[in-house]
């Protein structure tokens, strides 16, 4: 599912909300949740899982093309780790 396809469908499920209240809603929650891992913070939603934020090390990789031996610098990943809710209802049968 894209963006678009969830703004669309939260307003479809919302007919007392324009589209574009939603899209700002969207826009809105992710934005705040882009900016809480950029300072660090790890963002919780109950039932569906946690974002945070891990480091990885720098290291010496290599170039797949040439072969050649190159410096990865440290950098910072994002991580999702899903919720207990979340993992039973995917695989409930």
């Amino acid at each position: 599912m894209t963006k678009s396809e969830l703004i669309l469908r939260l307003a479809e499920r919302n007919p007392h909300l324009y589209q574009r209240d939603v899209e700002k809603i969207v826009t809105t929650i992710f934005e705040e949740i882009t900016e809480a891992l950029a300072r660090g913070d790890r963002v919780e939603l109950r039932g569906f899982g946690a974002f945070s934020v891990k480091r990885r090390d720098a290291r010496v990789g290599r170039n797949p093309r040439t072969g050649a031996s190159v410096d990865v610098e440290e950098k910072a990943v994002p991580f999702f780790k899903t919720g207990k809710q979340l993992r039973e209802r995917l695989n409930a049968e």
